[in-house]
């Protein structure tokens, strides 16, 4: 038999049986979408931070408590001092260290609630210092100015906090006082500070759009930290020395992790690139279903069929052309469901990374190997019904009822 013609009977014998096709075909769609739609959520996630990260600079060092630093190259965990948290000590080492020209250390004061109208928003306060805003050049002020070493309860608020109704006019503007209202030792603690300045919108999930910077020394006052930081952010001019400032920053403090751009974007990628691994085998477990019920359908099918297999052998169809008949019938559900699927993976992707805030990545590469993969997954599921058609005996498949 020609090449064209088993593909005609083939196309021919799906139609005819459309409800068992329609079931492989939803089976088929439904695992390749959830490939496709999962991994091009993850990849946008993935590039969304690294270019949030980009912006960030490859000149800042962030340095945490915990020895997990990327820079070593002995790998996490081998300095066994951990301190529990920072302190103004290490802040005045930093200062000392060559090739550094900014510290910036931040304190997270905690949750606290404010009121607009009958309205309460809860806002996570950070003590930082006017180093703070010079070191993080994505941080825009759009209204007013950023804080200064004399400054004293007052506030830049993040565009969120100003326009909580992009819709409606802003219910805070420069010169307005927020009153914030905190638990503090199970005692319930108030401070009102006035707004100097209005972050500028940046849209993203990553940014300063929700953020409250109040000075240091006054939320550490407010928070009763004691001289305690949850980061020193650290600025190097010349980027050619951030790894090797980086090295000399977990050489003398003992316990803590330098975190640099490059560092934390290989921490972002193991850890999204994890997960994606995950993701997409869960999601492909759903077409290794598909392909039990192709093997179903499909040795029905042969069952139902026997008595057209013999008439075929019988008018000189070998068993090869038998086999690529039913192969084909097979390879046909996975190209057509993996492309259907594959091209609603990625508008499911893009809706739902709408809905989260993250821009979906969609990629030929992706949709190419996923329709590959539902094809393998088809022609695999198919070959035994396949072979056992090819080895029907004419004769025998004739006296079929």
């Amino acid at each position: 038999m020609r090449i064209g013609d088993i593909i005609l009977i083939s196309a021919n014998s799906l139609t005819e049986r459309k409800f068992r096709f329609a079931l492989n075909l939803i089976g088929i769609l439904i695992g390749v979408a959830a490939v496709t739609g999962l991994i091009s959520l993850t990849q946008g996630m993935n590039a969304s931070i690294s270019g949030e990260l980009g912006a960030f600079g490859g000149n800042t060092i962030t340095v945490l408590p915990g020895s997990f630093g990327p820079n070593r190259p002995h790998g996490p965990g081998q300095n066994n001092q951990v301190p529990v948290t920072l302190n103004w000590r290490d802040l005045e080492i930093l200062e000392e260290l060559p090739d550094i020209d900014l510290v910036a250390p931040t304190v997270t004061g905690g949750a606290a609630v404010y009121s607009v109208k009958s309205d309460l928003y809860t806002v996570s306060v950070k003590g930082v210092t006017e180093n703070y805003f010079l070191i993080n050049e994505g941080t825009v002020i759009e209204e007013g100015r950023s804080l200064i070493r004399s400054d004293v309860a007052v506030a830049v608020i993040g565009f969120n906090i100003a326009v909580p109704d992009p819709d409606d006019d802003p219910v805070y503007e420069v010169g307005d006082r927020i009153k914030l209202t905190a638990e503090v030792g199970r005692i319930e603690k108030e401070l009102t500070v006035r707004i100097v300045g209005i972050i500028e919108e940046s849209g993203s999930a990553f940014g300063s759009d929700s953020d409250f910077f109040i000075p240091l020394k006054t939320c550490e006052q407010f928070y009763e930290t004691d001289g305690t930081y949850d980061s020193i952010q650290v600025y190097v001019e010349n980027s050619n020395l951030v790894d090797a400032v980086a090295y000399n920053i977990e050489d003398e403090i003992e316990g803590v992790g330098a975190l640099t751009a490059a560092g934390t974007l290989d921490l972002i990628d193991s850890i999204t690139g994890t997960i994606e691994a995950v993701l997409g085998g869960v999601a492909a477990i759903s077409l290794l279903v598909a392909g039990v019920g192709i093997i179903n359908t499909m040795t029905v099918s042969v069952m139902e069929r026997t008595k057209e297999i013999g008439v075929m052998k019988a008018l000189g169809a070998k068993s090869v052309d038998i086999l690529v008949l039913f192969m084909i019938e097979a390879g046909l559900t996975g190209v057509i469901g993996g492309i259907i699927g594959a091209g609603f993976g990625f508008l499911l992707g893009a809706f739902v990374g709408n809905y989260v805030g993250v821009t979906s990545e969609p990629s030929m590469i992706l949709g190419v190997l996923s329709t590959g993969f539902a094809v393998l997954t088809s022609v695999i599921s198919g070959l035994y019904p396949s072979w056992s058609a090819s080895q029907l005996h004419p004769v025998e498949a004739l006296r079929h009822e």
